[in-house]
């Protein structure tokens, strides 16, 4: 079924017409972290984090938050571009043709003191060229998975990250 413009144009200038209401784009938002998002679910959870450290006698400085980001290199995405007037047509960026997983994770413990990235590529071997002619920081850490994901790295390679970072500290 072709798409109808006029609806689009009527749902468009019905929003232009009302000062109240306004677009934005929206964000995928996955569902099992909006279930976490719940108040009292963070507080129990704040609770018992709490009570944990005032048991055990943990110091703020052996308390690390780790979180990763997992992002796909060579992927393009769509968005808002701004171009001149005299421009027609829809603005382009070309994709390049290579596509790999990339994860990296980041700690920070809870006086302020933030390790060096971990990478994890995809691969099987380093690759000297990563080491050569990259631009990364010498402390950062680069390891690789068969799909560059962390969770095939484990609590081995967790571990030996760890490891090689306190060793630098």
């Amino acid at each position: 079924m072709p798409l109808d413009l006029r609806v689009w144009r009527w749902a468009s200038n019905f929003v232009k017409r009302q000062p109240e209401l306004k677009t934005r784009f929206q964000r995928r938002y996955d569902y099992q972290r909006a279930k976490c998002e719940d108040p009292t679910v963070i507080r129990n959870w704040f609770r018992l984090v709490e009570n944990t450290i005032a048991k055990y006698g943990i110091r703020s400085d052996d308390i690390y938050n780790f979180d990763e980001t997992g992002f796909m290199m060579g992927v393009i995405a769509s968005g808002m571009v701004v171009t001149g007037a005299e421009r027609r047509g829809t603005a382009k960026s070309v994709q390049p043709g290579n596509r790999e997983w990339i994860t990296v994770i980041q700690a920070i413990n809870a006086e302020g003191r933030a390790i060096a990235p971990f990478i994890v590529g995809a691969g099987q071997y380093h690759l000297a060229n990563w080491y050569r002619e990259s631009n990364l920081p010498g402390d950062w850490a680069i390891t690789t998975t068969q799909n560059g994901w962390s969770r095939k790295v484990g609590a081995t390679g967790c571990s030996a990250l760890w490891s090689m970072w306190q060793d630098r500290a």
